[in-house]
């Protein structure tokens, strides 16, 4: 009896394990996150290189006017 029923077991655990394979979903999830510290490090990067070119530009105001 074992030998009728166990071709019909193995696609159910197959599928089975797909569905609680997680491995897809941590690479996507990490796939995620990297995407997200990229975008973070771009905005900050370039709030950074304003901040610069402002402080530059008030750097140089203020070196033509002498105290």
């Amino acid at each position: 009896m074992a030998m009728l029923t166990h071709d019909f077991e193995r696609p159910a655990r197959s599928l089975g394990k797909q569905l609680y394979d997680r491995s897809d979903a941590g690479k996507a999830r990490l796939v995620m996150l990297k995407r997200f510290c990229l975008c973070a490090l771009t905005v900050l990067l370039a709030g950074g290189a304003v901040a610069a070119v402002i402080a530059l530009k008030t750097a140089i105001y203020f070196s033509h006017h002498h105290f």
